[in-house]
């Protein structure tokens, strides 16, 4: 396994999915899969890219933090727009700013763990970030709000993680 560099290391998951797969068929499934990887594939920068699919969720990478932060929020605008009164693409996600590890393309270890973990405390529509995203990203979050959830325990990460919201500021499109 080699080391990488730092960056964001980001998880999304559809909420409800195994819902909707047992309500509207697997085709159905499939199609709101699609939708979402085109979605995300439309809005990555190029310091970015999707890792791998993992059944309704994927593991993303940007190199950048406040470039990651604001691709996310756009990413959750974008899933609420896409969806209806029927098919709702209700997602949630979770960011960590580590140094994974790499093994061939994926990536692996305790800061992508620990991203999973953050992805699983998220609600619908919501972006979750831990402290180190927070530290990586600076002065640039003034411009979003920013709400201090605290300390988090989270099964199997050893000790409690502050967390925190991220939305977009009331005046910003």
């Amino acid at each position: 396994m080699d080391s990488t560099r730092a960056g964001a290391i980001v998880f999304t998951d559809i909420v409800g999915y195994t819902e909707f797969t047992a309500d509207r068929g697997d085709t159905a499934a499939v199609a709101l899969l699609d939708r979402q990887t085109t979605i995300v594939r439309d809005a990555l920068p190029e310091d970015a890219r999707i890792v791998k699919e993992l059944g309704d969720g994927l593991l993303l990478w940007f190199g950048e933090p406040v470039g990651a932060v604001t691709t996310c929020l756009q990413l959750l605008d974008e899933f609420a727009r896409a969806g209806d009164a029927t098919t709702p693409l209700w997602v949630r996600i979770g960011m960590h700013w580590g140094r994974p590890a790499r093994r061939g393309d994926d990536l692996v270890g305790h800061d992508v763990n620990l991203a999973a973990r953050i992805a699983d405390m998220s609600g619908p529509g919501e972006l979750l970030v831990s402290d180190a995203v927070c530290a990586a990203a600076g002065e640039a979050l003034a411009r979003m709000c920013v709400t201090e959830l605290g300390p988090v325990v989270m099964r199997g990460i050893p000790d409690p993680v502050p967390l925190f919201r991220i939305t977009r500021a009331p005046d910003t499109p």
